[in-house]
């Protein structure tokens, strides 16, 4: 008899903290070898089907690998150690491999499924982040980048939020990411996203007003405290408050009728605020001042857009949230070891992220989509994917978080 030992994670964040121990099982399968009487040859019985083959990794310790790096910023070797303290030897170079491959053989699947999805929203949101990866045939230091695509904030039903590695930060990668989508896209006002637009007639790019209202921030800074009130940087920073404080109103309407109000309420201060910039603009004496007007002002087309379309935000806030999981992992392992092992951080964090904002709970939704999806590989129809998403009907209920 031929024993096959397979782990079993359950729970592991409990209370805030991690609780190894009292969770892991060891599932040992015991697989008969049996000689014929007849002519001795030998007989294997089948053997229930490893989730990769050649590795004793059950979807639930996978998933808790998942949870624990990806979801709650714990690095691998962080990881290992707690796995050492129980007596088990897994290693964080394991666990590396097992997240590459687990990420491009299945996670992947529903990735690319919603990345088509994606390109059904009307309005979508776009950012970047740097991230170092330790061997990618360039010299050490040199900066890789983590985008991230999700759909509108004014969309809190269906949430889709999608991680992309790509070695620079040039226009190549937007535009093949977004080569199918058409309507409107978000961003902070980065330039390779208005190259964009001016190839395609049917993108359009939105503007940050934090972006704007932060510069401004930086200005006030350098002012004096004693002069801050009367400062031309103050009044503009009163200004951008005073349309938030409206548009701040709206958040219950419908689109339709946050469009109605805009223009009513939001649009004249929009309007008064450039002319503001503009008939001061030759006045402005500090640098950060001059550099905050510049912005603004070369940015006005994009910060007007929200004005146009009532499911529109005013900021990207909603992309900077949903990159802070992957920034604040960044501080505790601080680079990624490979290239395939960026592409499969990207693709995990994407499901994390996803099921986040639809309520879900990380860990289960990780063990089911290991469960079933691999029952499904050889499948040329893709449509079993439409159950899997974090907002199917048909999910386990345990999946969901309980509504307040």
């Amino acid at each position: 008899m031929r024993s096959l030992p397979n782990l079993i994670c359950r729970n592991l964040w409990v209370g805030g903290k991690y609780n190894l121990l009292p969770d892991i099982e060891v599932d040992e399968h015991h697989v008969g070898v049996y000689a014929s009487r007849s002519d001795g040859h030998m007989v294997n019985v089948a053997h229930p089907k490893s989730l990769l083959h050649g590795s004793p990794v059950s979807a639930s310790l996978a998933a808790a690998i998942m949870n624990g790096k990806y979801v709650n910023a714990v690095p691998l070797y962080r990881l290992e150690q707690e796995f050492i303290r129980y007596g088990l030897a897994i290693t964080r170079q394991n666990m590396a491999n097992w997240m590459i491959r687990l990420g491009e053989e299945y996670l992947s699947v529903l990735y690319d499924h919603l990345h088509s999805l994606l390109y059904g929203y009307h309005v979508i949101q776009a950012d970047e982040t740097p991230v170092l990866v330790n061997r990618d045939g360039r010299s050490a230091g040199s900066k890789s980048y983590m985008w991230v695509y999700r759909s509108g904030h004014m969309y809190p039903e269906k949430q889709i939020i999608l991680y992309e590695y790509q070695r620079t930060r040039n226009a190549s990668h937007p535009r093949e990411f977004l080569k199918d989508y058409s309507g409107i896209c978000v961003t902070d006002g980065y330039q390779v996203y208005h190259t964009l637009e001016k190839e395609r007639e049917d993108l359009i790019i939105a503007g940050c007003w934090v972006h704007a209202r932060r510069r401004f921030d930086e200005a006030l800074a350098v002012v004096p405290k004693e002069s801050r009130k009367e400062s031309a940087s103050f009044l503009i920073i009163k200004q951008i408050q005073a349309i938030y404080r409206e548009e701040g109103k709206l958040k219950e309407l419908s689109s339709k009728e946050r469009l109605v109000q805009r223009q009513v309420v939001v649009k004249p201060l929009v309007d008064a605020l450039f002319v503001y910039l503009k008939q001061h603009e030759s006045e402005v004496g500090t640098e950060k001042l001059r550099a905050a007007f510049t912005y603004a002002l070369n940015q006005e087309k994009y910060l007007r857009v929200f004005l146009t379309d009532g499911d529109v935000p005013m900021d990207n806030n909603a992309s900077e949230r949903a990159i802070r999981g992957f920034c604040v992992g960044k501080k505790n392992w601080q680079m990624i070891d490979t290239i395939n092992g960026a592409k499969s951080s990207a693709i995990i964090y994407s499901i994390a992220e996803t099921a986040k904002a639809n309520n879900l709970k990380p860990y289960e939704y990780f063990e089911y989509l290991l469960t079933e999806i691999p029952k499904h590989m050889d499948d040329t129809d893709r449509s079993f994917l439409n159950d899997l998403v974090p907002w199917s009907e048909k999910l386990p209920e345990n999946i969901r978080k309980p509504k307040n």
